[in-house]
């Protein structure tokens, strides 16, 4: 298990060492679109899981949404910094 800090640096870390069949350095290389095309499938499915289906499976798709979430700033060389002057 990993905090959400702990997430981005083990991204940042893929993004600058691109290793061999990482599926966030492939999803980095897609590019902002297909990134926001996952953001808003993720988000989705954590408000139907919400609605419908277990307090497990809402925590799953929520983590799965704050990877994609982590991906986009991190292909937007933002900072968790960077968001968290806003909260």
């Amino acid at each position: 298990m990993k905090n959400f800090e702990e997430l981005f640096a083990e991204l940042s870390q893929k993004a600058q060492e691109r290793p061999e069949g990482s599926g966030t350095v492939k999803e980095l290389d897609a590019g902002i679109h297909t990134i926001g095309k996952k953001l808003l499938e993720e988000a989705g499915e954590v408000w139907i899981a919400a609605e419908y289906e277990s307090d497990e499976q809402v925590a799953l798709e929520a983590s799965q949404l704050l990877y994609h979430l982590q991906v986009m700033l991190i292909a937007r060389d933002l900072t968790l910094d960077d968001v968290y002057r806003y909260l």
